[in-house]
């Protein structure tokens, strides 16, 4: 059964950094694209990130560019999101999603084949 396993989410104060895992199992992740992405209350899901295969090319939304920071090791099986100077507008349920095919956008979840349950992070003091 494929699966991924988030971690890494929590209470954080404006500022500061938090970095979450995602790690698969029962498949390997070296084939597939992977994205990151966020829902808040009340608010669509929003591509935040996402990373090639071999990690070469990364893409981030113009709302997180310059402060997050997507990578992976495929030999871990595991893509992580390094998330720094967090502010209140973050604060939401964060997941991963792979895709095989690289057909349509990277920020829209429906060209994603498989989804995590997610790990939420909230940013206030």
């Amino acid at each position: 059964q494929r699966q991924f396993v988030e971690s890494g989410g929590g209470l954080v104060q404006p500022g500061g950094s938090l970095k979450l895992s995602c790690a698969a199992s029962g498949f390997s992740l070296d084939y597939y694209t992977v994205g990151w992405f966020r829902q808040a209350p009340g608010q669509d899901h929003e591509g935040v990130s996402s990373i090639s295969r071999d990690g070469a090319t990364t893409f981030y939304a113009e709302s997180v560019e310059g402060r997050f920071t997507v990578s992976r090791d495929n030999a871990k099986n595991t893509v992580w999101l390094q998330m720094n100077s967090l502010q209140p507008e973050d604060t939401a349920v964060y997941y991963c999603a792979a895709r095989l095919y690289g057909a349509g956008p990277w920020y829209d979840k429906y060209n994603y084949e498989y989804f995590g349950q997610g790990t939420q992070v909230t940013v206030s003091s």
